[in-house]
């Protein structure tokens, strides 16, 4: 599976996509040079079960820690994961 990041103005995601398929995609709004709100997650029914929103989520922490960016998670799949894994806590938001 292969995980890609795109921005483009104040938008941005990071897409799934495996043998050409998309599996899924979470997007989420640039809301400051330091911040980013995950708004959106959406994965294929062909996926389901295989953690492709949890890579998904993995892939823009890696790189909201490396631009040193804090993520406010709105998407209630986003937000559990957040409450849910203790080792991703470091780019929350307080």
């Amino acid at each position: 599976m292969e995980i890609t990041i795109k921005e483009r103005d104040n938008k941005g995601f990071s897409m799934a996509r495996e043998d050409d398929k998309r599996a899924g995609m979470m997007t989420y709004s640039i809301a400051g040079d330091d911040h980013i709100i995950i708004d959106h997650t959406e994965v294929d029914p062909a996926f389901k079960g295989r953690g492709v929103g949890k890579q998904l989520l993995y892939k823009i922490v890696d790189m909201a820690r490396e631009k040193n960016i804090k993520i406010t998670p709105i998407c209630p799949f986003a937000n559990a994961m957040f409450k849910k894994l203790e080792d991703i806590q470091d780019v929350l938001k307080k």
